[in-house]
């Protein structure tokens, strides 16, 4: 449900303007009332009278707060079967039904076309399919969408992610997923929510025995790298070690971190490489290392010093325990999980991105 009427009053108010600026279109309010629909999620319908190029029309607008695929879903019989109802509101007119809301995901916009029922959303992006004429307004999400959006995959929320693709063929109760990520079952949960509502995860049972299985995958990762290129780089320290190449220098490396206890996880092509061997060779590691006295002092005894340029060991700064999420022990040195190594590959340069679709194929599998 709205938060407010004088949410969907704006909304509408958009609407209308939207409206009005594309070519021989008037718009005007015809009626604004509750729905009478017996949906939890919609507040009211709306009435606008069109008209384009000179012909009439009578636009049923059903109000939501947010509309993802599950939620169209449910939505698409009721605004349909009141707009043949209603048919312009007596006046003969044909009545186009459109779903409105603050934000509306990509699936739910696609499902939407493909079943020719219009949308608009807080962020301007219109889709009208009226007889005679098609208007598609297509426009960047507005600024809270966008950030609830990002959360989605940042943070311990990008955890729960990672946990559900590692198992993706399991079904996962709230408590063993929170469990298996070091999440609060809170986190899980909201998580879980809104990727139902995206369609991505499958169901069963009730109340606290309820379990999902991710039906989705590469839905969700493509999603997940397609929100990281918004998102800011890591912060990265550059180092060059003597005398060592990229696979002596990773069994040092592993000999002096886990002396002192420290985690750690190789990254980038020098992970890819040992998942599925790809170039012809790799001559600088990127590694996963918390900060602190005690990898200060592992980077000393390396004989590491700080540069600028020709670094052959990049320490990406991490947070365990989450940064080190389902690594694993690959020829004595640990690596970062593939699906890490495929997201932090999309964001490298070079002929990362070739690999990172080569250990997608050979290592991920969707």
């Amino acid at each position: 449900m709205l938060e407010t009427p004088e949410t969907g009053n704006a909304l509408i108010s958009k609407l209308l303007e939207s409206l009005r600026g594309l070519p021989e279109v008037t718009a005007d309010l015809s009626r604004l009332g509750d729905s009478g629909g017996s949906s939890a999620s919609a507040e009211r319908e709306v009435l606008l009278s069109i008209r384009v190029a000179e012909r009439p029309l009578a636009l049923l607008v059903e109000i939501r707060k947010v509309l993802y695929p599950r939620d169209v879903r449910q939505a698409l019989w009721q605004i349909r079967d009141s707009a043949s109802r209603r048919q312009g509101d007596g006046n003969g007119w044909p009545a186009v039904p459109l779903l409105a809301a603050e934000s509306i995901s990509p699936g739910a916009k696609e499902l939407l076309r493909g079943e020719r029922v219009g949308y608009f959303d807080g962020g301007g992006s219109l889709y009208l399919p009226a007889p005679g004429a098609l208007f598609f307004v297509d426009k960047p999400p507005s600024k809270s969408t966008s950030r609830a959006i990002r959360s989605l995959y940042s943070g311990r929320r990008a955890h729960v992610l990672h946990g559900l693709l590692e198992r993706h063929g399991d079904w996962l109760g709230v408590t063993e997923l929170a469990e298996d990520i070091s999440a609060s079952p809170s986190t899980v949960s909201q998580v879980l929510t809104a990727l139902e509502r995206l369609d991505w995860l499958d169901s069963r049972g009730q109340g606290p025995g309820k379990q999902r299985r991710l039906s989705q995958p590469a839905a969700l990762l493509d999603a997940w790298a397609t929100n990281l290129k918004q998102q800011p780089l890591e912060r990265m320290r550059r180092f060059f070690v003597p005398s060592l190449k990229a696979d002596g220098l990773a069994k040092s490396l592993d000999r002096v971190l886990s002396a002192r206890g420290i985690d750690y996880a190789l990254t980038h092509e020098a992970a890819a490489q040992r998942y599925a061997p790809f170039l012809a060779g790799v001559s600088q590691l990127r590694c996963r290392l918390p900060t602190g006295g005690a990898t200060e002092a592992a980077l000393s005894e390396l004989g590491a010093r700080a540069v600028t340029e020709g670094a052959n060991l990049v320490a990406i700064e991490a947070k365990p325990p989450g940064d080190m999420l389902f690594r694993q022990r690959v020829g004595g040195i640990w690596l970062s999980s593939p699906i890490q190594v495929y997201l932090d590959l999309l964001r490298s340069e070079g002929r990362a991105k070739e690999l990172a679709e080569h250990l997608r194929k050979e290592k991920i599998g969707f």
